[in-house]
Parts: structure tokens; C-alpha cells; sequence
């Protein structure tokens, strides 16, 4: 694959799906209790579906009755970048990944885990690589 920090938003367009596009080259969001992994319980990597960077394990994985697939924190800090984002009114913190810059979704402080976040990340930007 060509270098995915360079890669310019036409090339993008025609690699991924309208939604994907959509989601992760324009910052939108998928409907909630829509997307493949929000109700997956299998095993394994969840990985970028831009660039195949792996970036939540499922062992971190959690049901937040969003309808989003929700983590408890990445697999390491060094793949995702946190972004401020005040669009919508809100003052919430944007989730990428950090090798292709792509819109994953959002960080919030009420999360189960030991560091109280919860990562809400949209189906479409993730490939489940399940372990057997």
C-alpha cells in the first residue's frame, strides 16, 4: 500500500466505501446500533479499515449501550492521536489514527476501565482480524 500519511483524499475515495469516506475522511458518524461490531463478541484485533493498523484489542472491549463499539483504551496510546473537537457545541476529545489520520470517532471520560474512559468508535472505520 502507497504511504497512507500522504495519501490525498481522491486516492481515499476510491479505496474505501461512500460510508467509510464519509465517516472517516469527513468526521461524520454512523447511526448508532447500526454498525457490524457494535453487538460483536468474537476474539481478536480491531484493526484500521484504512490502513490496517491495529488499534483496540476485543479484550478491551465493552458494552456501553451506546450502540457504538465501545474500548476501554487502545491497544497502544502511540496509534491513535486525541484531537479537541468542539464541533456540535460540545467539547469532546477526536479519536484518529494516527498512521493515516483517519476520523475513528470519540474519547469520553465515563468509561469502566482503570483510566475511566471509553473510546466510542464507529463500526465502519474497523476490520475485526478474529483470533482463532
Amino acid at each position: 500500500m502507497a504511504d497512507t500519511t500522504r495519501k490525498i483524499y481522491k486516492e481515499w475515495k476510491k479505496e474505501l466505501t461512500p460510508e467509510q469516506y464519509r465517516v472517516m475522511r469527513e468526521g461524520d458518524t454512523e447511526r448508532p446500533f447500526t454498525g457490524k461490531y457494535w453487538d460483536e463478541h468474537a476474539t481478536g484485533m480491531y484493526a484500521c479499515a484504512a490502513c490496517g493498523t491495529q488499534l483496540f484489542s476485543s479484550n478491551a472491549k465493552f458494552d456501553s449501550g451506546t450502540g457504538w463499539p465501545s474500548f476501554t483504551d487502545p491497544v497502544a496510546m502511540e496509534q491513535v492521536e486525541l484531537v479537541p473537537d468542539a464541533s456540535l457545541g460540545m467539547a469532546r476529545t477526536e479519536v484518529k489514527c494516527k498512521t493515516c489520520g483517519a476520523h475513528l470517532g470519540h474519547v469520553f471520560d465515563d468509561g469502566p476501565g482503570q483510566q475511566g474512559k471509553r473510546y466510542c468508535i464507529n463500526s465502519v472505520c474497523l476490520n475485526l482480524q478474529k483470533q482463532e
